[in-house]
């Protein structure tokens, strides 16, 4: 016997491959879900991390800043504007513009700190 001979009816066929694309299709959709849960996961994950990171340098600030200088007579004071943030993320920011810039603190003038949305 020939494997070319055997016949199936098309009735079957159409059955046997309509079983195999729904197959397919039906495992595409599982692992697509499985990426969207793994995705917001990782996500959730990072933004802990971020969260102590934060929290670890805001601590590092308070632990090693140094006691307050008398304000020098060129300085500028003045009032500024948080949108959207707290008063330790805004020292933070502060601290890393002074330490990056090489600058020191009470020579920067800072009008405004705003949280921008990602």
């Amino acid at each position: 016997m020939n494997l070319l001979e055997i016949k199936m009816p098309v009735g079957e066929a159409f059955l046997t491959s309509g079983i195999g694309v729904v197959t397919v299709l039906a495992i595409l959709a599982v692992i697509a879900c499985l990426i969207i849960y793994v995705s917001k996961f990782i996500r959730i994950m990072e933004e802990k991390a971020n969260a102590a990171k934060k929290a670890d340098v805001v601590e590092e600030v308070n632990l090693t800043a140094a006691p307050a200088a008398p304000v020098a007579a060129d300085t500028m004071t003045g009032e500024l504007e948080l949108v959207k943030t707290d008063e330790k993320t805004a020292a933070v920011i502060m601290a890393i513009v002074s330490d990056q810039s090489g600058i020191p603190l009470n020579r920067l003038s800072f009008k405004s700190i705003k949280l921008m949305e990602e």
